[in-house]
């Protein structure tokens, strides 16, 4: 076990040492920084002064190589327009962002299991047909548009919510929140609902999906062989054997919404990590762009190696060598 460890750290520090190497190089052939923060009347002493005082001057090589030593310090740089570090920034949209997710997930949730499950238990039904049609719609409709058309309707048309910003929070422990004020809520109702509707329509397949696999499984005809209760086969017998996929592809589709949810936010102007991260690219600070990605990656590098080696211990059919038995 401890190889198998050590063998799966290791291929985790490559995946990061190449996302660092992609991205820096990347980010560095977007453009020239300084052009937008610095006025064209500076002159051009003040100019170079602001190049050297950012490290612009280095050959790029020696700009990696210095940002790679301070991020293994910690240290992933200072943001050129906001003169924070880029980590801080990023930090203290994270409340904004996980809250919006938060709610998004619950209620894909609490909306598409039972659809799921009633689409599964009677599949050659028009309700039942209806709602997997109804998914399609779910997983095809753009992002930015659903927005766009949730605004039209909800705050242009009805005038019932409002179409864009966080709302009065309250603080929790030091930590703004949205969630615990009315006015907040209704900030957050239609973002929430744009992210929320892709992740129902994930949730009504998986769930039937094995709704219908599991009422074939010889557990459920035996249940129904002895008397047992539709409510008691269904809740006891069906639903608690579906819900390990969805629940691990929840947590994934979890990780991925607080990762990049940039396209919600920007359209409904919710000030999370999403948006920091297309005003940053547009400003191109290019620090505040190479550490969100850096700290996106290390998120889903860290649920992979865990889920790796919760494998390896729970699962006899695989070797520590990570193929299968």
């Amino acid at each position: 076990m401890t190889a198998y460890i050590l063998q799966r750290l290791i291929q985790s520090v490559l995946v990061l040492l190449a996302v660092s190497i992609v991205v820096f190089l990347a980010v560095y052939g977007i453009g020239d920084p300084i052009e937008l923060l610095v006025p064209p009347q500076v002159s051009a002493a003040e100019r170079m002064a602001m190049v050297r005082r950012l490290g612009l001057d280095l050959p790029i090589w020696q700009q990696y190589l210095s940002f790679l030593g301070n991020a293994l310090k910690g240290d992933l740089g200072r943001s050129f327009v906001h003169g924070i570090p880029a980590v801080d920034l990023i930090v203290g949209r994270l409340p904004a962002t996980f809250e919006l997710v938060l709610l998004a997930m619950s209620g894909a949730a609490a909306i598409g299991v039972p659809l799921g499950l009633l689409a599964g238990l009677n599949p050659e039904s028009r309700p039942s047909r209806a709602i997997m049609a109804g998914t399609i719609l779910g997983f095809s409709l753009p992002s930015f548009w659903k927005g766009m058309m949730l605004i039209l309707l909800f705050s242009v048309f009805l005038g019932w919510l409002p179409t864009a910003g966080r709302g009065e929070t309250v603080s929790v422990l030091g930590v703004p929140t949205s969630l615990l004020t009315l006015d907040g809520l209704k900030h957050l109702a239609l973002p929430a609902l744009n992210l929320a509707v892709p992740n129902m329509a994930l949730m009504i397949r998986l769930v039937a999906a094995g709704t219908t696999e599991a009422t074939t499984q010889d557990y459920v005809k035996y249940a129904r062989a002895k008397g047992v209760r539709r409510k008691r086969i269904v809740g006891r017998h069906i639903l608690r054997n579906i819900l390990i996929p969805v629940v691990t592809v929840a947590g994934m589709e979890f990780g991925s919404l607080v990762a990049f949810s940039t396209i919600t936010e920007t359209v409904f102007a919710w000030p999370g990590m999403g948006k920091l991260l297309i005003d940053s690219i547009y400003h191109l600070d290019r620090p505040v762009v190479v550490a969100y990605v850096m700290l996106a990656t290390l998120l889903f590098v860290a649920v992979n190696f865990l889920v790796d080696v919760l494998y390896a211990a729970l699962d006899p059919r695989v070797k520590l060598t990570g193929e299968m038995a």
